[in-house]
């Protein structure tokens, strides 16, 4: 298969390297002076340092290059990338192959899910869908396995694409729950925030995971308000992703919150990061659509305290700590 991957990041870049290595892949940039350093040195310097392209690897930042004769576009940018990329793929093409995305979070302003970006964007006649899961990109560029999904609502588009990109290495998963994949992989990176923030106090191994566990029911009550199925809830694209997201040292968002559990400022945090950290836009979104859907989440409603409106992360934590007790399954005890 033919593959064209727009998105030169750290997860775009980890992509191209693992499916060049069975395909014939080629990896699109926007900023053509980062392109020709990649080009050049054989490694994206800036996102996976030490990483080296594989032989078959190729590069432009042409994107009618990247196009031409591709049997498969997955975009993998941000995404607050994602509509822009979409206008692009359309300009002047009367036709597209089929499109996966790799993009997680809600966009900002609209709190539209990337495929309700992608339905406003391309037409209804392209099979479409989205790639999610528990994975670094510096461990999938390394050649260490992992698993994903592939979910799509377009009838067999989903298994036949996992079946044709799934290797040993990089094994996918077909999933119909296109919704409860992306809810699933939103979400779980203000999770993440709210974990790094109770590691970097001290909380302990106990509390992080009863906040793991309650911020699944927080994931899974959303996706479920909004279609999800719970099944997917339980798999990579849920509970995997959430796991690998809260506790990996990888985490970029788990990052945020144990920096800000040092009163470091959110600016100040991101400009060390250097890398985009999704949760930080995605909370608010996520605590917009839950207070317009009536779903009770505690957790995100803490991250935001944190992240927008000056909260202390011990009065934070207190203060979840310190909620009125419930079953499990949520109600209120007498």
């Amino acid at each position: 298969m033919k593959l064209a991957i727009l998105g030169a990041g750290a997860w775009g870049t980890a992509l191209a390297m693992a499916f060049a290595r069975h395909h014939d892949t080629i990896l699109w940039g926007r900023n053509a002076d980062h392109v020709a350093q990649m080009l050049a040195e054989r490694c994206n310097r800036r996102y996976l340092p030490g990483q080296t392209f594989p032989e078959s690897l190729s590069l432009t930042a042409d994107l009618s290059v990247a196009l031409n004769g591709a049997e498969l576009v997955m975009i993998v940018t941000p995404i607050a990338g994602l509509r822009s990329t979409l206008k692009a793929l359309m300009s002047g093409r009367a036709t597209l192959p089929p499109v996966v995305w790799a993009c997680k979070g809600f966009e900002a302003g609209s709190s539209l899910l990337p495929h309700q970006v992608v339905a406003e964007e391309l037409p209804s006649s392209v099979p479409c869908g989205v790639l999610s899961g528990p994975s670094f990109a510096k461990e999938v560029a390394a050649g260490l396995p992992a698993a994903v999904t592939l979910a799509s609502d377009h009838s067999g588009f989903a298994a036949s694409v996992a079946r044709e990109l799934h290797s040993p290495l990089l094994r996918i998963y077909a999933n119909e729950d296109l919704i409860g994949v992306e809810v699933g992989g939103a979400v779980k990176n203000v999770m993440a925030i709210a974990t790094g923030v109770a590691d970097g106090l001290g909380f302990g191994l106990n509390a992080r995971a009863a906040l793991i566990t309650r911020g699944l029911a927080e994931i899974t009550r959303l996706a479920i308000a909004l279609g999800a199925s719970q099944q997917t809830m339980m798999g990579l694209a849920g509970m995997g992703d959430l796991i690998l997201t809260c506790t990996g040292e990888l985490s970029r968002n788990r990052q945020v919150g144990l920096k800000l559990a040092e009163g470091k400022p959110l600016d100040v945090i991101l400009a060390e990061l250097g890398h985009v950290a999704e949760g930080v836009p995605t909370a608010r979104e996520v605590l917009t659509m839950a207070e317009r859907l009536e779903v009770d989440m505690p957790v995100t409603a803490a991250v935001c305290g944190l992240l927008y409106h000056g909260a202390e992360p011990a009065r934070v934590v207190d203060d979840l700590l310190n909620r009125s007790p419930k079953s499990e399954s949520g109600s209120a005890l007498d």
